[in-house]
């Protein structure tokens, strides 16, 4: 009995310590089943307004070199603006942009100078405005807007940028009206809006961080 103890303990312990090697290779493992180096914004940080965008190459160039760090904005206080990560010369990880009050109002993902991954932008009362992810640069899945109490104000959903499936939308006071699927290019429902609406004091500066 002892022995039989002894072996399923020691057969234990061997599979907790394997676990974690396994979770750190997925870690690392990309959506193609390939290994892949983490990638390291270098800690230089310099002034927005000192890099040069080669528009043609959609690079940015600090010192005639592309450039590898972080560039920041800041508001005429002092207070920081902005901050966005560049690897060899195209935007790359997480960035932000907060109000003249220090409250983060939008984040967002890059990879090569495409967004990725979640988008989310904020109220200056805090309550997140806008959730909606990315996928090489074009929106995909689920997007949701809130209004400034925290009620949901539209529902997306969209297949490689473009509606598909159930589109809705409510009113501050809680009332649906807006109500359809969209399907092939094609509307079925209710209909009494455009969705693309922006909704007042909401940060929307989707073009330009795309087209930039």
């Amino acid at each position: 009995m002892k022995l039989f103890f002894s072996l399923f303990l020691l057969l234990f312990l061997v599979q907790c310590k394997e676990s974690p090697s396994e979770d750190k290779a997925r870690a690392v493992v990309n959506s193609t089943n390939e290994m892949e180096a983490p990638k390291v914004v270098d800690s230089l940080t310099v002034l927005n307004k000192n890099l040069i965008l080669d528009q043609l190459k959609g690079v940015w160039f600090y010192n005639q070199n592309p450039f590898n760090g972080y560039a920041v904005k800041y508001y005429s206080d002092g207070t920081l603006k902005e901050k966005i990560g560049f690897i060899n010369g195209k935007r790359e990880g997480v960035a932000k942009r907060w109000s003249e009050n220090g409250v983060l109002r939008w984040q967002v993902n890059y990879e090569k100078n495409k967004l990725v991954g979640t988008y989310k932008t904020w109220w200056e009362n805090g309550a997140l405005a806008e959730k909606s992810t990315y996928k090489n640069g074009v929106l995909e899945g689920e997007q949701q807007h809130w209004y400034d109490n925290g009620q949901l104000a539209k529902l997306r959903k969209l297949v490689q940028g473009k509606e598909n499936g159930m589109q809705q939308a409510w009113l501050k006071n809680g009332t649906l009206y807006v109500n359809y699927e969209a399907k092939n290019g094609r509307v079925f429902g209710l209909k009494r809006a455009n969705l693309c609406y922006q909704l007042e004091d909401e940060v929307v500066v989707r073009n330009d961080v795309v087209k930039r």
